[in-house]
């Protein structure tokens, strides 16, 4: 990859986001390291030699500034990979969680992509390139067990990556989105250090797979390759897909150490 590229990523702070910047910073890319946790953005930064912010992506002045100040020091943004997320396992039945928790899922996971790429492609379009990535989930595909407001959030963010393709590849303008199953990420209270178990893989190793599909300007990105074939017996038998979710989670209910959901990957 060109050493000319500008990438921003948010979210950036730990976890995937952390390890992206890492690989980007290897290639010679110019990165910008953004998260709402402001020491935890600079201390990735420091040890990458990028450039860090302080944004909350919940509010779009915060992302127009990021935008703005980046620009400024250096120049046009080639890539802006929208990865901030987090996870409030709902507290009873699907309905359970609290309107503002399901706001907040709606602000980040959807909201948020939306104000970054409201801010940037009009310039986008005027220069006839740029990639916009959205870190969605395989939950977007499928479904989280236990947390309705972050599926019904991670399938909308799929789908307003489909529009951005559908309207924009035409512009130049390329898209990704994102889809990893279980990755070991502090959203799961995991380090990079946790042994992989089931379908649980390292945020490096994630990194990795997502910056070569970014690279190849891939729409869909999968981590975690299976993901693909669970998407197809889904198009193929939803009903038989959804008497096969209800197996896994009797599965995980009955066998589950904690009955936290950091322990799913181990039974998927």
């Amino acid at each position: 990859m060109s050493i000319e590229k500008t990438v921003i990523i948010t979210g950036a702070g730990s976890g995937i986001g952390a390890a992206i910047a890492r690989v980007f910073s290897k290639q010679g890319t110019k990165v910008c390291i953004a998260d709402l946790n402001g020491d935890a953005a600079h201390s990735v930064a420091h040890s990458i030699g990028a450039m860090a912010f302080q944004c909350d992506v919940t509010k779009e002045c915060d992302i127009v500034r990021l935008i703005d100040d980046v620009e400024t020091k250096l120049g046009p943004v080639d890539i802006f990979i929208s990865n901030a997320g987090l996870a409030r396992p709902e507290p009873s039945h699907a309905a359970s969680a609290l309107n503002n928790d399901w706001q907040l899922n709606w602000d980040v996971h959807v909201m948020a992509h939306v104000y970054a790429s409201r801010a940037l492609l009009p310039t986008m379009i005027e220069r006839g390139h740029g990639h916009l990535v959205n870190v969605a989930s395989a939950a977007g595909l499928l479904n989280q067990i236990g947390d309705a407001a972050y599926s019904a959030t991670k399938h909308a963010a799929v789908s307003f990556a489909e529009s951005l393709a559908i309207t924009h590849n035409d512009d130049g303008i390329d898209v990704s989105v994102v889809c990893p199953q279980y990755v070991a990420t502090p959203l799961l209270e995991m380090s990079d250090k946790t042994d992989a178990v089931g379908s649980l893989i390292s945020a490096s190793e994630a990194a990795q797979i997502i910056v070569a599909g970014i690279e190849a300007k891939e729409f869909l990105i999968l981590p975690h390759p299976q993901v693909l074939d669970y998407c197809k017996a889904k198009g193929v038998d939803h009903k038989g897909w959804i008497a096969g979710m209800k197996g896994l989670r009797r599965k995980f209910l009955r066998e589950s150490k904690t009955g936290k959901l950091n322990e799913m990957h181990k039974f998927v």
